[in-house]
């Protein structure tokens, strides 16, 4: 049975989406001065999608119902950013698309980083159930490193995860990096995932990454040197 149309990442800032969401939702706020910019042209609009792919890709993110999430096609970005005014050009859905699909498996592998070893694996893997953009927000961790000098995330959004019944939410902050090594003006970018605290099982999740992180910094510092003893 094919899988269900939808896209696991909503930036339009609208409500909240759910698995029921439509096959054109894209991980790019185009009416924001972001970094997400400098992947369109500023050419002309095209009038017509004709050449454009319709092909799908499914992708690795299971979904809350059955099957695994759909990316949008080529064809449906460039129908979806024209009804909104995008000033879409058909030439930057070959750039968009790939982008879209990657944004989208990068923030899973981080998700699962954090579920690892956590008994998702009982009921068949956790599951994304819920999505919201959130491009106009600023998590209190974000607001946070701004105060410290850090540059301002381009982009928010929050993923819901069930593992067997339990809920999670994932707030994802994008920033914008350096390129290294890769071709002139192909922009990098980080994400920082990580559970929300609103609930005991989130406190408890960020609890333990922190003391793995901190305990296994002082492991390191504390190892002595491996040079060989001198001969007496």
């Amino acid at each position: 049975m094919s899988a269900p149309a939808g896209c696991p990442v909503d930036h339009s800032g609208a409500a909240r989406a759910s698995s029921s969401s439509g096959p054109d939702a894209c991980p790019v706020d185009h009416k924001s001065s972001s970094a997400w910019s400098r992947f369109l042209s500023t050419q002309p609009s095209s009038s017509s999608n004709a050449g454009l792919s319709t092909e799908r890709e499914t992708s690795s993110i299971p979904r809350g119902d059955e099957g695994n999430w759909v990316y949008p096609s080529e064809a449906q970005f460039f129908a979806a950013m024209a009804r909104k005014n995008h000033n879409p050009q058909t030439a930057d859905m070959k750039t968009i698309v790939p982008i879209h699909n990657a944004v989208n498996e990068r923030a899973w592998a981080e998700i699962l980083k954090w579920e690892a070893g956590r008994g998702g694996e009982a009921c068949g893997g956790v599951k994304l159930v819920n999505f919201q953009g959130k491009p106009n927000e600023r998590s209190p961790k974000a607001r946070w490193r701004m105060l410290l000098g850090y540059s301002a995330p381009f982009d928010r959004h929050d993923w819901i995860v069930d593992r067997c019944g339990t809920k999670t939410r994932y707030i994802i902050d994008f920033y914008t990096g350096r390129s290294q090594g890769g071709p002139a003006g192909n922009p990098s970018f980080f994400l920082d995932v990580r559970p929300a605290l609103d609930n005991w099982e989130g406190l408890k999740m960020r609890a333990e990454h922190f003391c793995v992180d901190w305990f296994g910094m002082l492991r390191t510092d504390s190892t002595p040197s491996s040079s060989p003893a001198k001969n007496r």
